[in-house]
């Protein structure tokens, strides 16, 4: 059964699953749908065409679904998708989809957004991602799985960042983070690999080969794309062909001092 306060505004026309907990002051639209055991507490706000899945935890003053902050957007029907067993923090700001980016902002599962995170249109995000305190993603930013941002960084629309990437807290990220590589600083350049994310997730062997595919694509001094592509053909490490082939495929190009070969 569910628990909802008795002073939550319930449009009618909201779908509620079982076992979902509504704290007060909180306002559900009609076109919302919330999964069982999802958790939203008091003065949280969902807006629009917004659906929660399952076991999320929404902390106080979140609002969910708000209509996008692009003044190309005419009022058309757009939607916010959050997965399952996110924990998502006080004062955060997640914006759905505009019909230039396809409609919708996604959300994967096992997310944690610290308070004032801000999600814009068209974002997507993917799973067992990390967003430290007031990181802020402009539009069409991507995420990949296991990505983190540190707190009081901004990142430019359309930037994607790569699986297990990390970019260090107070930086500004202008371009694309490959997957597993570390990027720190205003404007944000590469720093090195990750480390000490793929240290807790991927076998030796295989943080080896990235090492050695880090050395030869940014510290040789020879044409990046060059580099990928011969890399990507001659590689049998998935790990390195996924760098590789984010590379060869970056549209904002990728944020690495030059050397001289």
């Amino acid at each position: 059964m569910s628990l909802i306060s008795p002073h939550a505004i319930i449009e009618e026309g909201s779908i509620i699953a079982d076992d979902v907990e509504i704290g007060a002051f909180c306002f559900i639209s009609c076109k919302s749908k919330i999964g069982k055991g999802t958790k939203i507490a008091q003065g949280t706000c969902i807006y629009g065409n917004t659906t929660i899945g399952e076991y999320n935890t929404i902390f106080s003053h979140a609002v969910l679904g708000s209509i996008p902050q692009d003044l190309k957007y005419a009022g058309e029907e757009v939607e916010l998708i959050i997965g399952d067993h996110n924990t998502i923090r006080e004062f955060t700001l997640f914006n759905p989809g505009t019909a230039g980016g396809g409609g919708k902002t996604v959300v994967g599962n096992h997310n944690l957004f610290m308070g004032y995170v801000h999600l814009g249109h068209d974002v997507i995000i993917g799973n067992n991602c990390i967003l430290a305190n007031a990181a802020t993603l402009a539009g069409h930013v991507e995420m990949g799985n296991h990505a983190v941002i540190g707190g009081m960084t901004p990142v430019h629309q359309f930037v994607k960042i790569g699986d297990y990437a990390m970019v260090a807290g107070a930086s500004a990220l202008s371009q694309d983070v490959p997957p597993y590589c570390l990027v720190e600083g205003n404007r944000a350049v590469l720093r090195g690999l990750n480390l000490n994310g793929l240290r807790r997730n991927v076998e030796r062997e295989d943080i080896d080969a990235l090492r050695s595919a880090y050395r030869e694509l940014f510290e040789s001094g020879k044409p990046l794309q060059e580099v990928a592509t011969a890399l990507l053909g001659s590689t049998s490490s998935d790990y390195v062909k996924n760098m590789c082939t984010f590379i060869i495929n970056t549209k904002r190009g990728i944020p690495y001092e030059r050397t001289q070969g």
